[in-house]
């Protein structure tokens, strides 16, 4: 049913590798998120919470330069644990704290020189305007569904992205304390699509309709990617999944498993996903001046 619509979509539809260190690690976190591209301009969308990625590198990184520099010039004597100490707690570092982001756009614009981000001041929706660049390494762009009557429950939808982040093209270098993507390597990150019925609309607390359900959850990684029809036609964006508790608790329940009898324990959750709708998505190109189609 998808499948000429996926290969359209797949056209304009990227991948964002993320790289995510935090202070009690040496190895980087690979993460993966979504974009598509709305227009020829480099004018793409995501999820708000994707595009923090982006505009939180540069502050991570030049705080985590700040201590290390601090740290360089503390006394190495006797003062030197309390004081060490004491700077931790200044930056508030424990093992989980994040020091340092890097973010790779796949298959985007070269070369990439500015990415302008606006976020949206209610949703989960934000626009990545790529400029600077002479070349555009994506095809077509996104047709967003014009009449919205069209979306309602039953209707077969899918949602594409890119959840798995299974790829190796990176590095850390412990000399520099850096980690870097290994720009000769290919990434190698198939999209993947999964489908789903629309079930309900989501809204906001001022009474608006922003948000479709559907009855399958959107994967991590999925985030920021196109909701559409097999036309190929925009209906919205995934932001999240919700889970519902069901109710059908098994507790020291007696089954037979290859290793013998087990009690085993279940609590079984309905995974539904969150789509931006294309109304909302449109209404916030327009307030910034940015193009789109429909159809």
């Amino acid at each position: 049913m998808f499948v000429d619509a996926i290969q359209h979509i797949s056209q304009f539809t990227r991948p964002i590798q993320s790289l995510i260190r935090t202070y009690g690690s040496k190895s980087p976190r690979p993460g993966l998120s979504t974009l598509f591209f709305v227009n020829k301009e480099g004018v793409a969308v995501t999820c708000k919470h994707v595009a923090h990625l982006i505009t939180a590198a540069d502050q991570k990184l030049q705080q985590y330069q700040q201590f290390k520099e601090k740290l360089s010039k503390l006394n190495r004597d006797h003062s030197f644990e309390e004081a060490f100490e004491n700077l931790i707690q200044e930056y508030n570092y424990t093992e989980d704290t994040v020091i340092q982001i890097k973010n790779n756009f796949v298959g985007c614009v070269y070369p990439l020189h500015q990415i302008q981000v606006h976020h949206h001041p209610e949703h989960d929706l934000a626009i990545l305007h790529f400029k600077g660049h002479n070349q555009i390494q994506y095809k077509g762009h996104a047709t967003f569904l014009k009449d919205m009557s069209e979306l309602k429950a039953g209707k077969s939808l899918c949602r594409a992205g890119f959840p798995f982040p299974e790829y190796s093209n990176y590095a850390f270098d412990p000399g520099k304390d850096e980690m870097f993507f290994q720009p000769q390597t290919s990434p190698n990150i198939p999209i993947f699509p999964l489908e789903g019925m629309v079930t309900r609309n989501i809204a906001s607390k001022k009474g608006e309709i922003f948000a479709i359900e559907l009855s399958t959850p959107g994967l991590k990684g999925q985030s920021g990617g196109p909701l559409f029809d097999p036309k190929g036609r925009i209906f919205g964006m995934q932001q999240s999944t919700k889970h519902l508790h069901l109710g059908f608790d098994i507790e020291n329940k007696d089954i037979l498993t290859k290793h013998g009898r087990r009690k085993v324990n279940n609590y079984a959750f309905l995974h539904l996903g969150q789509c931006i709708r294309a109304d909302i998505i449109k209404q916030f190109l327009d307030k910034k001046g940015y193009s789109y189609h429909e159809a």
